[in-house]
């Protein structure tokens, strides 16, 4: 059960979006009940490919599959634990509306953001099983349990900050702090503070120990000499 730290109830919540960069929010679901539990699932994907007629190899490495998060969603209808009976298939579509229906003009699902105490994910829907486990005489739903799939997504943008954040193949910008200087700061980026002097000409700073907290600095593709 996650509770905030006022001790209120905190509840897990889907956030729908109509875009990759997720500014354009198109809806929510949240869960009745919190469930017991959630499963990460994190996976390397290596080459083990290997010529014909050659020895075993070593599989190497080739990229970080996006994370996927599964979780049990349960829904009552019965109104016992609630206090209120509420109308099952109503909060299915309400799940798939916001999850799994394709955008009106965009004709693809929406992206996703899996909120519920630390756990934040950015993702596309990738399965959903519903499972109907109670009925009334007439064969209407009482209970269901929302079997959910999310596969982690990131936009372009901020993929290639989190996977890259210090590659000295691409430029970054920088808010200088209290304290910094160019070649500590290089160092920070590049792993080695000799390319202070190639940012200083880049930023066209004349007087590398004249920066100020605050300043903006960008600091490019090194080019080695």
């Amino acid at each position: 059960m996650a509770v905030t730290d006022n001790g209120k109830l905190e509840k897990l919540v889907i956030k729908s979006f109509r875009d990759a960069n997720f500014s354009q929010e198109d809806g929510e679901f949240t869960v009745m009940f919190n469930p017991d539990s959630y499963t990460v699932n994190y996976e390397v994907e290596s080459d083990v490919s290997q010529a014909f007629g050659t020895s075993a190899t070593a599989p190497s490495f080739s990229h970080l599959k996006p994370q996927e998060l599964s979780l049990d969603i349960l829904i009552d209808g019965t109104g016992v634990t609630t206090g209120e009976p509420i109308d099952v298939q109503t909060q299915v579509d309400e799940f798939l509306d916001n999850t799994y229906d394709y955008q009106g003009e965009e004709h693809k699902p929406r992206y996703l953001k899996v909120l519920w105490g630390t756990l934040v994910l950015k993702s596309v829907l990738k399965s959903a099983s519903i499972k109907y486990t109670l009925f009334k005489p007439g064969g209407t739903p009482l209970r269901a349990v929302i079997t959910a799939t999310f596969h982690g997504s990131l936009s372009d943008e901020y993929r290639a900050a989190r996977e890259d954040s210090s590659s000295p193949d691409i430029t970054h910008q920088r808010t200088a702090s209290e304290g910094d200087s160019l070649p500590l700061m290089a160092y920070r980026i590049y792993g080695d503070p000799k390319y202070y002097l190639q940012v200083a000409d880049h930023n066209n700073i004349t007087n590398f120990r004249n920066i100020k907290p605050g300043d903006q600095i960008l600091f490019p593709p090194v080019r080695e000499s």
